[in-house]
Order: structure tokens, then C-alpha cells, then sequence
């Protein structure tokens, strides 16, 4: 058993895999590679099998979405630390160990993530992680690098190791036991903010959540689902509000909760406006879905009274 792995989750990806695994491979000698296929029907597998025969396949029987689809995955994988990887990441020199170097020195922190730059335009910050993420007084989640839909250039303004409330899911490195125990991926998300719920629970149980900037990795990103899917708007908005109701104190729950029922109607007469129904409609959707799996959530919410976090991360939490 390797003490490390890196688990690539892949659901028709050939092309990504052919692309972006040859670095993953070349800069990660400290690690089994995994991928985690979620029942392809392009040829992923042949690829994998002719063409990176050292990398550890684990097979799936239908495409359970990112959350479940790691969920399965990660229960084959042994190995003490595993960095959850889009198969759109490519890898630097020397990406692993600062990541490895921490959680050896650092009990107390569970899950990291490494300063994660634009694939298409390396040196910007990219959208999905950035140099670490956090939630604003309306649960909506912002990084550093990354504010609303502003992408910073990185002048090594966030070269600070530091702690973060949540880390990205595109190159996201976790303890196993830590990933257990705080339930790992809600699989009703299926996909989208799965590692923001995820991080806030770790953060109930009293683990930490590092950003390490001297480790780099590149993000294409988009490449599942790109912001102009509406189901990805429908996912973003129904998950987010789910994360929410299951980690708020009780305190926050109404005033949050309601604000943001308020915002997200704005937020699609804006879309509306731009001439995206679609998107509109995929808000709606997202609130009904949302209001259908409230008791389902409810019941997931901490047995322990959930304690504020009045700190750097955010206004509140």
C-alpha cells in the first residue's frame, strides 16, 4: 500500500486523459495513480490499458456523478492521504510533496489544496479554487484570486501558506480517515459544491484546511460541465442552498436562507434580461429542488449544536 494516491475521476474523457495524465504520471513518483471510471462508453479504458498501463483502474457500473462517483471510488483506494483530481489538471514539478510535507507536520490539518492557476492563461488564478475558497455573508462561495466572476493575475499576492474554509474540489487532497469521517460527498449533490459541504463539515468536527501556494497545478476547467449548461446553474444554486440548511447555525438559518431565496430570483431576472431563459428556469428548478429535499437535509444537519466560525473566513461562519 502507498501511503499516497491521487484518484482521477473519469466519465468519458478519453481525450482529457490522453492530454492531461502524462504529467500526473511524470511529476507524481510519490503516489499510485488512480482512475475511477464512471462507466464509459468512449474508450477511455483501452486508452488507459494500452497507453498508461502502470495507472490503477477502478471500475464502476453506472455514472454515479462526481460526488458518489468518488465516494465508491475512494473506498477501493488504499492509501492513507488521496488528492481528489480533475482529469482536466495538469500537474507541475514537485506538485505533491509540499502537500505530502504538510500533513506529515501538521496533524491537525485534514485537507489542502494547492494554488490553482488557469490552464488556457497560466498566469492568471482560475475560477474553480483559486488560491483557496470561502463563503460570504450569504453562503455564496468567492476565493481568494477570485471574486464573483473577477479572475485575478497572480503576482504572488496570495504566495502565503494559510488556512481556508474551503478547498477545491479540481486538485483537493484529503485523509482518508478524515474523508470518512466526516461522511464524504453527499451524493445527492451529485455534482458541483460537493467540497464546500464536504469542507464545512470537517470544519464542525475541529479539522483545518490549508492552501499551499508553492505547489502549482494548471485547471482547464469546464470541461464536465461549462457555465453555459444550465443544469450547471441548476446545480450550483440547488447544492448551495442545501449546504446551507445542512451546516448554518440555527441562528442564520432564516435570515441566510431567505436573502438568498431573494437574491437567486434577482439573479434570474438578470439572466432573463441577458437573454438566457434557460438559465432562468434552471434557477426555479433549483429552488423546487431544493424545497423537495429539505427534510432529507434537515435529518444530515450536526447532532451537536453548530458552533459559529467568527473568523478570517468569512462574516460569520
Amino acid at each position: 500500500m502507498s501511503k499516497n494516491a491521487v484518484a482521477i475521476l473519469n466519465w468519458n474523457g478519453a481525450e482529457l486523459l490522453k492530454k492531461f495524465l502524462p504529467s500526473v504520471l511524470k511529476h507524481t513518483p510519490q503516489a499510485d495513480i488512480y482512475v475511477i471510471d464512471n462507466s464509459s462508453t468512449d474508450e477511455s479504458l483501452s486508452l488507459l490499458k494500452k497507453e498508461f498501463p502502470d495507472v490503477k483502474i477502478i471500475r464502476l457500473e453506472k455514472n454515479h456523478g462526481f460526488a458518489e462517483g468518488y465516494n465508491l471510488g475512494i473506498k477501493k483506494i488504499k492509501a492513507d492521504n488521496i488528492v481528489l483530481l480533475n482529469s482536466d489538471v495538469e500537474v507541475t514539478e514537485n506538485w505533491l510533496s509540499p502537500l505530502i510535507s504538510h500533513l506529515n507536520k501538521h496533524p491537525e490539518t485534514v485537507a489542502l489544496q494547492p494554488k490553482i492557476k488557469d490552464y488556457k492563461d497560466k498566469k492568471m488564478f482560475e475560477y474553480a479554487g483559486a488560491a483557496g475558497g470561502y463563503l460570504d455573508f450569504f453562503g455564496y462561495p468567492y476565493c481568494d484570486g477570485r471574486k464573483l466572476f473577477k479572475i485575478e493575475e497572480d503576482k504572488g499576492q496570495y504566495d502565503i501558506e494559510k488556512e481556508i474554509f474551503w478547498a477545491s474540489g479540481a486538485c483537493l487532497m484529503i485523509r482518508k480517515k478524515a474523508f470518512e469521517k466526516a461522511g464524504g460527498f453527499d451524493s445527492d449533490y451529485f455534482a458541483h459544491q460537493e467540497e464546500i459541504d464536504l469542507c464545512w463539515r470537517i470544519h464542525h468536527q475541529g479539522g483545518k484546511i490549508k492552501y499551499i501556494p508553492i505547489s502549482t497545478v494548471y485547471h482547464l476547467g469546464g470541461a464536465s460541465l461549462n457555465e453555459q449548461n444550465p443544469f450547471k446553474t441548476y446545480l450550483n444554486f440547488r447544492n448551495n442552498l442545501l449546504t446551507l440548511l445542512k451546516n448554518l447555525p440555527a441562528s442564520h438559518l432564516f435570515p441566510v436562507i431567505f436573502s438568498r431565496l431573494i437574491l437567486d430570483g434577482i439573479a434570474g431576472i438578470r439572466y432573463f434580461l441577458r437573454g438566457k431563459p434557460s438559465h432562468t428556469w434552471a434557477i426555479i428548478k433549483a429552488h423546487f429542488g431544493f424545497y423537495k429535499r429539505i427534510p432529507q437535509a434537515w435529518k444530515k444537519r450536526p447532532q451537536q449544536p453548530i458552533k459559529k466560525y467568527y473568523n478570517k473566513f468569512s462574516i460569520f461562519y
